[in-house]
């Protein structure tokens, strides 16, 4: 089973950043896709950012100018820098890894969360 370890989460005044990492772990296999989604209270997941194994990025509009992924292949991580935080940026961030083990054999792994609270 993949694993996803996360960090980087923490309480921010509004205008500040935070760094979020995620490294994968164990039978990856080939990774086609890194990302982060988020979920705040009483919402439902949503994709903020992901990146292909190419470097190809993809961003919500609400994180646009502000977030920016990043990966490092070598390491089999995946970061998020955030700036300019705005409280409703306030939400648990989950890691997510898409790849595959053979042609026929795909995963989609998450990891734990982490919080990520922005005050106003």
């Amino acid at each position: 089973q993949v694993q996803l370890v996360e960090s980087g989460g923490g309480l921010v005044q509004a205008g500040g950043s935070l760094r979020l990492s995620c490294a994968a772990s164990r039978n990856i296999g080939s990774i086609n896709v890194m990302g982060w989604y988020r979920q705040a209270p009483g919402e439902q997941r949503e994709l903020v950012a992901t990146i292909s194994s190419g470097g190809r990025t993809n961003y919500a509009d609400s994180v646009k100018g502000r977030f920016t992924i990043s990966n490092d292949n070598a390491e089999n991580t995946v970061y998020l820098q955030m700036i300019s935080l705005k409280p409703e940026d306030t939400a648990v961030y989950y890691c997510n890894v898409k790849g595959s083990w053979s042609a026929r054999e795909s995963y989609d792994s998450w990891g734990q969360g982490t919080q990520v609270t922005v005050s106003s």
